[in-house]
């Protein structure tokens, strides 16, 4: 197989120019995939901290109204989708409950 073959197979493309392009690309997007996962793990560590302050204080372990306001926001900015993305983030901040 020659490379042109491997390329073209590997990105789904019929050029060269095409397959070096989304080459690139994907390359980037794991790149910003790589940041979003370290931004969320950092969003899990602080989410961590205000449970516990909320919890030793007597509260509850989740605050409701908050979780409906990130909902919202991410909504807003990015549709129903962004909705789905939202409960995926709170659920992993959450911990176990």
């Amino acid at each position: 197989m020659t490379t042109h073959t491997a390329t073209t197979e590997q990105t789904g493309a019929r050029t060269d120019e095409a397959a070096a392009l989304i080459g690139d690309s994907r390359e980037r997007i794991d790149a910003l995939d790589d940041r979003i996962i370290g931004l969320i793990q950092e969003r899990m560590a602080v989410s961590a901290v205000i449970q516990e302050a909320r919890i030793s204080s007597g509260g509850r372990r989740v605050n409701l109204a908050r979780e409906m306001e990130v909902l919202g926001h991410y909504r807003d900015a990015l549709g129903k989708p962004g909705t789905a993305l939202a409960m995926t983030m709170l659920e992993l901040c959450r911990g176990r409950i």
